[in-house]
């Protein structure tokens, strides 16, 4: 089995989207400011295009990428991305978690489970002993290191202060122990990765 990373971007104060997060605005108003490091720089919901990562943003990218053999997200996300336009964004399995997998879309390429263990159990199985990488939200990601599931845990703090929003570890009643792996720098993010101790 391949291990399991979960990733999730945050605002130096802990927030993972703004206020009012939905369909129409997935991060929140004011959060697209947490994903410049993905495109590139600047971008909003109301512009038309994204631009590409850059330096470390890319580098990081390329390797998490390259590293999954599976990927989990949670229902809020999957309809935060807009349902990825009706298409699994990539080549590996995409898991969504939630209460009514029998809603699973005919094609698009998405498998919905009905619990994180099921999602987990799965997406171990299809990642071929690749990486399983948990997107998020910070719900599921709870979920997952609560239950002892996460091996590498990737912080990604934007350099914002968002002062609402969703935190990442609002009702987080577990303890952490964490091992300090590494961090990378760029402009628009900090990169910060643990090897979660059991």
């Amino acid at each position: 089995m391949g291990k399991v990373l979960a990733g999730i971007t945050t605002s130096v104060d802990g927030f993972i989207t703004g206020p009012g997060d939905g369909p129409e605005c997935g991060l929140g108003a004011g959060g697209e400011r947490l994903h410049y490091w993905v495109f590139g720089g600047p971008w909003s919901y109301d512009s038309p295009g994204r631009g590409e990562p850059a330096g470390q943003d890319k580098a990081w990218l390329e390797e998490a990428m390259a590293a999954n053999g599976a990927v989990i997200a949670g229902r809020g996300t999957y309809e935060a991305a807009g349902h990825w336009g009706g298409k699994n964004p990539w080549d590996f399995p995409l898991f969504i978690v939630t209460h009514r997998p029998e809603e699973q879309p005919p094609d698009g390429g998405f498998i919905f489970t009905g619990s994180l263990a099921e999602a987990m159990d799965q997406a171990q199985a299809a990642a071929g002993g690749k990486q399983v990488n948990v997107m998020g939200g910070a719900d599921l990601i709870r979920q997952a290191l609560a239950a002892g599931l996460v091996d590498e845990l990737t912080i990604i703090i934007a350099p914002v202060i968002l002062g609402a929003g969703k935190r990442l570890f609002d009702g987080f009643g577990e303890s952490l122990e964490l091992e300090h792996l590494g961090v990378r720098q760029s402009p628009f993010a900090t990169f910060i990765d643990y090897r979660v101790k059991k």
